[in-house]
């Protein structure tokens, strides 16, 4: 179904939806609060993710939750560029979660195959030539600012009609500036600058955004509107790590509505989940 998920230059054509499986080289993540901080247990993750079917192993040393910091720049190429060159060196295929161009740029050295930056290019003004440049295929996420306040930036009047707009806009930038139209895959930026309300509504709502013709990345895995729809009578949401069969499904409803890939932080139920889709997909095609 390649014509209906597209295809990303530089990237395998897979028969279905892709899954990128998450390794958090951070402290403070709110899903796995720093479970692989340590090179050696990064890697080992990140290889667990890939024999469990994830296709891409995303590398991230910078926390993006809500109210998140930033981590310096040396920091961040400590935690990130080792985990990146170990796996690659072991045949994973390595995409790297970052907001900086020299991380980006180091990583690409080191084997990934794939830039994922949150901020679509905004954080760094460096990114978007360094990305062109090294000809690796580029996420643009739906962004309006850094974690530590985005919370505050959840207003819209049409959520999926501002999100398209504010994409289209960002991707018109990006290919202004030197990245291929055929390496760019869009993500609608779940949980940044959006309520549980909106990230819903994104969801029913991918054919919308599929229809800026390139690549969709679901990134649901864990977060706090899934927290939301699982709560108890009292409101209390479960634990990050308690949301990942709600993912599963999750991933499985993107999966028949298109996107390209899912990114997730347990692998196997995902994987299972998007192949469902697509034996479903082939017999809706086989009548």
């Amino acid at each position: 179904m390649s014509t209906l998920r597209g295809r990303v230059a530089g990237l395998p054509e897979w028969d279905r939806c892709a899954v990128m499986g998450v390794v958090n080289v951070t402290p403070d993540s709110f899903s796995d609060g720093g479970r692989w901080f340590d090179t050696g247990t990064a890697v080992k993750r990140g290889l667990a993710l890939a024999e469990a079917g994830a296709d891409l192993v995303d590398v991230g040393g910078e926390s993006t939750r809500p109210g998140a910091l930033r981590v310096d720049e040396a920091e961040e190429l400590r935690r990130v560029v080792p985990v990146v060159r170990a796996l690659a060196a072991e045949g994973a295929r390595v995409s790297v979660d970052t907001m900086r161009a020299s991380v980006a740029e180091r990583a690409v050295e080191a084997g990934a195959v794939l830039v994922n930056d949150v901020s679509g290019g905004l954080a760094d003004p460096a990114m978007v030539p360094a990305v062109a440049a090294a000809g690796v295929p580029f996420v643009v996420m739906h962004w309006r600012g850094f974690s530590r306040d985005m919370n505050s930036r959840a207003r819209y009047d049409d959520v999926v009609a501002e999100v398209r707009e504010e994409l289209r806009r960002r991707m018109d930038a990006v290919v202004a500036g030197g990245i291929a139209p055929e390496r760019i895959v869009i993500d609608p930026g779940l949980g940044f600058a959006k309520d549980a309300e909106h990230d819903l509504s994104l969801l029913a709502h991918l054919g919308a955004l599929r229809e800026l013709g390139r690549p969709l990345l679901v990134a649901a895995s864990r977060k706090r509107f899934l927290g939301r729809v699982l709560a108890d009578a009292d409101g209390s949401p479960p634990p990050a790590r308690e949301r990942d069969a709600a993912t599963a499904a999750v991933s499985a409803l993107a999966a028949r509505e298109g996107a390209w890939a899912v990114r997730v932080h347990e692998v196997r139920a995902t994987a299972d989940a998007v192949r469902v889709a697509r034996a479903i997909e082939g017999a809706e095609g086989a009548e």
